[in-house]
Formats: structure tokens, sequence, C-alpha cells
């Protein structure tokens, strides 16, 4: 179990420093297709957690310069009123519009995806952008440590609630989530609150991360038949704030080597563009191609059966019915 997890980490620790950096990027975009990302997307309803700063303010940008309209979940009215003017400006897309609504509240998250759907029709792309990384332990007003809440409970939440939005789309509909390349260093388990041996807010973050590319495959199978497709993908290392406060010692070793934000965000465009039949509903996309979910001899792969279990303690914790 030791030897297991230690050649994760330094396998991870390999694959990232060749891989997920600023010149992995430059590396892998020789081969990008320019003309993937010239689509138009007048007429389409996108929908961006976290769209305010970082990967989340460069999908929106992404997005909105291509025609979309463009709906930015937000926490901070301040700070996504901004983001959006910048926007706006930059894009000259008047159709994007600020949503409020605090991730780690599920009961916000409930109040908001029924106000959106009385107000709104449709929804063709819905991209769970938002992330957390405390490293202390945190416990959320229902009772949820903080990471959690955040990274799956309303990831989890807002796509189940977001889905018959969504069909109504279909067959062109899609929900893309931005997990991390540190789900690698960890298998899927079922201790989802972290309460079993002492609370590591890293450690959590990837296990957190790992649950979302798992749901992403079990919302593949059982929405096979509704038009709607989903897809996880990992931006790489990239020089957001969130990486900066979070993980300041990787920010500063790998100084001048991260990606920029429009870098970290070329995937989930890429993905909201392509015509379905180009790509894999359930697969984990990292730089434009289906990338494996688990690093050779790390011994992941058998965890994800734990899923189903994992469901329904999601359905019960989020009480949803």
């Amino acid at each position: 179990m030791f030897l297991q997890k230690a050649w994760r980490t330094a396998s991870f620790g390999l694959y990232g420093f060749t891989q997920f950096t600023k010149s992995g990027f430059q590396e892998h975009s020789k081969r990008f297709k320019e003309e993937d990302i010239q689509v138009r997307m007048e007429g389409k309803n996108c929908m961006v957690t976290g769209a305010n700063s970082g990967i989340g303010y460069a999908i929106t940008e992404g997005l909105a310069s291509r025609g979309a309209n463009v709906f930015m979940v937000c926490r901070s009215k301040e700070r996504g009123e901004v983001a959006l003017s910048k926007i706006q400006s930059t894009t000259g897309n008047p159709n994007i519009h600020l949503e409020i609504c605090d991730l780690s509240s599920i009961n916000e998250v409930k109040s908001f995806v029924s106000r959106f759907s009385t107000n709104q029709k449709s929804l063709h792309v819905l991209v769970n952008n938002a992330g957390l990384l405390e490293h202390n332990r945190v416990n959320t007003q229902d009772g949820l440590e903080l990471n959690f809440a955040v990274n799956v409970a309303a990831t989890y939440t807002l796509t189940e609630l977001a889905i018959p939005l969504l069909e109504k789309t279909a067959p062109d509909a899609r929900v893309i989530t931005v997990s991390s390349g540190g789900m690698y260093t960890t298998p899927l388990t079922t201790d989802l609150q972290f309460t079993e041996t002492k609370f590591d807010g890293t450690q959590q973050y990837a296990r957190n991360k790992r649950v979302q590319v798992a749901l992403t495959e079990k919302w593949a199978e059982t929405c096979s038949d509704k038009g709607i497709d989903f897809y996880t993908m990992h931006p790489g290392w990239a020089d957001t704030p969130g990486v900066a406060k979070s993980l300041p010692g990787l920010s500063k070793r790998l100084s001048g080597n991260l990606r920029t934000n429009e870098e970290g965000a070329d995937t989930v465009i890429w993905l909201a563009l392509q015509p379905k039949e180009k790509l894999k509903s359930g697969a984990f996309y990292f730089d434009r191609m289906e990338a494996p979910k688990h690093l050779r001899f790390a011994g992941t792969a058998s965890s994800h059966v734990a899923i189903d279990a994992i469901v329904r303690d999601l359905r019960s914790l989020c009480d949803l019915h």
C-alpha cells in the first residue's frame, strides 16, 4: 500500500513536470488544428461556474468571443460585475449574464437552479469549473467539509438539477467538468469527507477530483439515452490565483513555466465546440486529446467500482430524491 502510494506520487510528479507545464502545452499545441476552435456559438446558452477569475474567466471570455450567451456563476457580486464588464468590453458580446451563487451551500445551488430554470428555457453547455483547495478542515453550514462541498457536492447537485435544461438542447448538450491531474495520486474512496484519517487538504482535493472523473463516467452511462454527453478535462498547471494561494510552493518552483489561464482553458473551449462524433462521452481529456484516467501500475483503476455507493451517498447528503 505504501509502495503503491509512493509510486503514484513519483509517477505523477514526473508526468506532471514533463506534460502539465507551459512547455508541455507548447509541445502539444504543435498538433492543434486552428479550425477546431473557429466554430461560432450564436444562440447557444453556456453556464460557467467560478467565472470571474483564472481559468473560469478565460473560459467565459473564449465562449463569449464566439458569440455564445454565457451565464457566469460567481460567489461575489462585486468581483463578478467587474469580470463581466471586462469580458463584454473585450469580446463585444453583450449577452453575458451574472448569476450569484455560493457553491458551498447546497440550498443556494438548489435555489439558483430553480430560479435559473424559471427564467431560461434551455442550456447547451454546462462547465463545472469552480474549485477549491482549503488546507484546513472547515465545515459548511450544511455540515459538509468545505472542499468536498464545493468540488463534489455542488458539482453533483448543479449537474443533476440542470439535466432537464440540457435535455432540451439534445443531442448537442454537453457537461464539461474541470478536474485535475492531482486525481492521479489517489484511488476513489467512499470516505467523502475525509474523516477516517488525519485531514489533508491537498489529498482531499485530489480525492474530490477523482470523484469528478468517476461521476462523469457514471453520468455518461446513465444519460446515454438523453442526448447529453459528459467530459472531464485537466487544464495542466496554470498560473491562476487559486494555484498561487493554495500551492505557493508549486507556483514558486515552476515560476515562468506555468500555463496561462488561456492555455488552461483551451481544452474546455475545444470540448464545447467539437462535433460530438469526434468526442467520447465519459472520457477524460488533456490538451485536446483523450487522456488516461489512471497511471500505469498505480492501482487506482479498480477503485471506480465504488461510484455506485458514492452516488447513493451524494443523493442522500444533497437531499436529491
